[in-house]
């Protein structure tokens, strides 16, 4: 039990951010952490010397050494579904056999990669990538972040159903020089394989005589590929313990790899694995993710927070917010513990942001002013790859550096309307630059980071029971059965879909 460590937490003073500079005179160097190319600075944040003591005390009470250590080992830590958790083994930290393991499929998916390249599918000048959750995620944000001027092919990535979204993509692309790239863990889900199937269609009316051939799978049910009448040659399998939200450093990543080339695709996974390495053996006040987590622990738990904004001032990284929202809020909006037990406190904050400077003008007046304690997080890169002059750059940064102030500092005035409070925390991630080891160990980062949190929590940050309910019902809805809704719902699917099937409809 923890709730002793927890009431030890909640008895520390609270103190203004500003204050803790004079009090703490090492408060910079003991809340700024160098690793794998990124400097992680907390010390903008509430979280004081006594309450990093009391929570390394309670990360101890909750045995978080230990259920790290069970990840790395290949234990079954998602309890629920009884399996493991095997992602760090997709970048060679893990057990041995899954290494190995994963080792051979990244050499399976390499000589494919190989194999398109010396023309084996004939021209290819697009990449059609179909998933969803994170068999797109992952890849959208790789090839948006490294892709732009790699110049090696046209990629799209498709998630949603909605047909205006493959519409948009198809329209870009010629069916005769397209690479069709299917991600389904399951190769059952829905949404993905009702785009694979239209884009299908498309590339049979296009001139393709064996659209199939022009088709690679990526999934954890080979068998299903199969079954769809993808060549067996051109599956590429992964382990059903890695998943959907963790995946992009297995075959899920094929479209990153192809798109990027093959040593970008390995120097991301040793920016990953270094980043592993950091959170496996630095202590724990030295550990950017576990700091990280007692922080959104301090501000969700002590300080009732129900959001955390992440900004990218970095356009390159204008899809991380997303990519993070998955990461962190199907991974831990749990109210159980991993035995059942309500958890009895709050778990994961609601994750959202956009892309600085952009958002300065729209969200950060409630950011300044607004009655809302809202935990900032600024993601920056100290070298630019632009051309332009300089000064781009340099007021970029100083935009975001500045915003950091400001919330911190804030400012009197005798008119209330242009009084800024101050006293608002925010964390910073500065990258000194943008390239696939950098970008590697920031997402692992943010996975152990996620990892952490739930080790706190005592919940499983593995399953994802939540989003089965609303697709059992849609596939009713899809269905036409004679499954009774509630009147409002009756109503839109009348209105929209067909007659009623309720007289309050």
């Amino acid at each position: 039990m923890t709730d002793r460590e927890w009431a030890a937490l909640e008895a520390i003073e609270t103190r203004p951010i500003l204050d803790l500079f004079k009090a703490e005179p090492d408060r910079l160097s003991r809340l700024c952490i160098e690793e794998a190319g990124i400097r992680f600075d907390f010390a903008k944040t509430h979280l004081t010397a006594a309450h990093l003591d009391a929570f390394v005390t309670l990360a101890a009470a909750a045995d978080l050494a230990a259920k790290r250590d069970a990840l790395f080992a290949g234990d079954p830590v998602n309890a629920s579904e009884g399996r493991a958790a095997e992602h760090t083994a997709e970048r060679g930290q893990g057990a041995p056999e899954s290494v190995r393991r994963a080792a051979g499929l990244h050499t399976r998916m390499r000589a494919l990669i190989d194999a398109i390249e010396a023309g084996a599918f004939g021209t290819i000048r697009h990449i059609l990538h179909i998933g969803i959750g994170g068999s797109a995620l992952g890849p959208d944000l790789l090839i948006d972040a490294l892709g732009r001027d790699s110049g090696r092919y046209d990629s799209a990535i498709v998630s949603n159903v909605d047909g205006a979204a493959l519409a948009e993509a198809l329209d870009r692309f010629d069916p005769t020089a397209t690479l069709l790239v299917i991600a389904s863990k399951t190769f059952t889900t829905s949404e993905t394989m009702l785009n694979a199937q239209s884009a299908l269609d498309w590339m049979e009316v296009g001139g393709v005589a064996d659209p199939y051939g022009r088709v690679v799978a990526l999934t954890a049910a080979p068998d299903r590929a199969l079954e769809f009448g993808v060549d067996e040659t051109r599956i590429l399998p992964f382990s059903e313990s890695v998943g959907g939200r963790y995946s992009l450093w297995s075959s899920i990543g094929f479209p990153a790899a192809l798109a990027l080339g093959w040593e970008a695709f390995e120097e991301l996974l040793e920016g990953a694995a270094a980043m592993d390495r950091h959170f496996r053996l630095a202590p724990p006040e030295r550990n950017a993710p576990l700091i990280a987590a007692f922080v959104d622990r301090y501000y969700a738990n002590l300080r009732h927070a129900e959001t955390r904004a992440v900004f990218a001032y970095d356009e390159r990284l204008r899809l991380l917010p997303p990519y993070l929202q998955q990461l962190e809020m199907e991974s831990n909006g749990k109210s159980v513990t991993v035995d059942g037990a309500p958890v009895g406190r709050a778990t994961a904050a609601i994750t959202w942001g956009g892309v600085g400077t952009d958002a300065q003008h729209a969200v950060f007046q409630l950011l300044h002013q607004g009655t809302h304690l809202v935990p900032v997080e600024f993601v920056a890169v100290t070298e630019p790859e632009h051309g332009l002059a300089g000064e781009h750059h340099t007021q970029l940064l100083g935009n975001c550096f500045a915003q950091g102030a400001a919330l911190a500092a804030g400012k009197a005035s005798d008119d209330p309307q242009r009084a800024y409070p101050g006293d608002r925390p925010s964390t910073t991630i500065l990258l000194d630059r943008l390239d696939p080891a950098t970008l590697g160990a920031l997402i692992a980062f943010y996975e152990h980071r996620t990892f952490a949190n739930a080790a706190l929590l005592g919940i499983n940050p593995f399953d994802q029971f939540g989003v089965e309910l609303g697709k059992e019902m849609a596939r009713a809805i899809d269905s036409g059965g004679d499954q009774r809704f509630d009147p409002s719902t009756e109503a839109l699917i009348a209105r929209a879909l067909g007659p009623a099937t309720s007289e309050d409809a």
